[in-house]
């Protein structure tokens, strides 16, 4: 499997790129199909995922081994920063808050306060952070994404470390 690896980086970040897209187009479905709102954590792993799709893309546009090593750190840390938010957001699922109540929108907070007041309320969650109104074989759409980054994250630093033990000639 390494050896495949190796040789095709590019064709393993079209892959991650296209799923993150058909994720991301699940997502719109569920939203504009299904009237399920996003809450805002949901929103933030929305761009954690636009993030890891526009990584990947750069990483299959590009044949220098450099960008591809810059492109594969920040694939990892943009996945590592979706799979937090992904966990936070499942750990709220698992364990809701005593006093569910709807919180401000992802907008609102960030037009009504700083950023550095809204950021932490973001993570904080909310009642309809704690939700679970869409599941697929017993997990959430906060775990499957939290699988998805964890995914992503492991395989970009796969290639990493591969790349730096045995760089090719």
């Amino acid at each position: 499997m390494f050896l495949w690896l190796d040789r095709s980086v590019r064709l393993a970040s079209g892959l991650i790129a296209t799923i993150s897209m058909a994720m991301l187009a699940f997502g719109l479905y569920l939203q504009h199909s299904q009237g399920l709102d996003p809450c805002p954590m949901c929103i933030v792993q929305r761009y954690a995922l636009l993030f890891v799709a526009i990584i990947a893309l750069l990483i299959s546009a590009s044949g220098k081994k450099s960008t591809q090593m810059v492109a594969l750190v920040m694939l990892a840390s943009g996945a590592g920063f979706g799979a937090f938010v992904a966990a936070r957001q499942s750990w709220l699922q698992w364990f809701p808050p005593e006093v569910a109540t709807c919180g401000r929108d992802f907008y609102g907070m960030i037009e009504s306060y700083p950023l550095s007041r809204a950021i932490p309320m973001i993570f904080k969650g909310s009642g309809d952070c704690a939700a679970i109104d869409w599941a697929f074989l017993g997990g959430s759409i906060a775990n499957w994404a939290f699988v998805w980054f964890c995914g992503v994250m492991v395989l970009a630093l796969t290639i990493l470390w591969r790349r730096v033990l045995r760089p090719r000639r």
